[in-house]
């Protein structure tokens, strides 16, 4: 039987290093925390074209964003074996408007370019009374926020 697990970080690649590590910044009310541009055997085999990693923490989740020279630009098809999506809790139903304007405005705001345009999801609410917003960053990576009643409320 597994120990109790928990997520140490959140391995994000891209070819467009200052407009993702912006975006995250921007978008997550993030800090940058560290840089890499030396690697190890081990990493340079792993990824390719690496040229750097940064750190960036928000709310206690910590992003690394990997800059890949080599990177094709293109998003896995549908159809692909791919991590479909994280999904990251917040504290309150409220949030989830806030998370939504707030990509809605980055990208309005054109400052960002971005692999999908698809606009973020309305916010559902299912049977348990869970509700879920679905969006992405600027490379075509899906994030699902959600709220659970009474999982996070202090």
């Amino acid at each position: 039987m597994l120990t109790v697990l928990s997520v140490h970080h959140v391995g994000v690649q891209t070819d467009h290093f200052e407009n993702c590590l912006n975006w995250y910044l921007d978008f997550f009310e993030a800090e940058q925390i560290w840089q890499l541009d030396r690697f190890s055997r081990l990493t340079l085999r792993r990824l390719p074209g690496i040229r750097r990693l940064t750190e960036v923490t928000a709310g206690g989740v910590r992003f690394h964003l990997f800059d890949r020279v080599t990177h094709t630009g293109k998003t896995p098809s549908p159809d692909d074996f791919l991590f479909q999506h994280v999904c990251l809790v917040v504290d309150g139903a409220e949030e989830l408007s806030r998370i939504r304007l707030r990509w809605l405005k980055l990208y309005k705001s054109g400052r960002y370019k971005f692999m999908l345009p698809d606009p973020p999801t309305e916010i559902v609410t299912d049977a348990d009374g869970i509700q879920s917003l679905y969006l992405f960053d600027v490379n075509g990576l899906e994030f699902e926020f959600t709220y659970v009643p009474g999982e996070t409320d202090g």
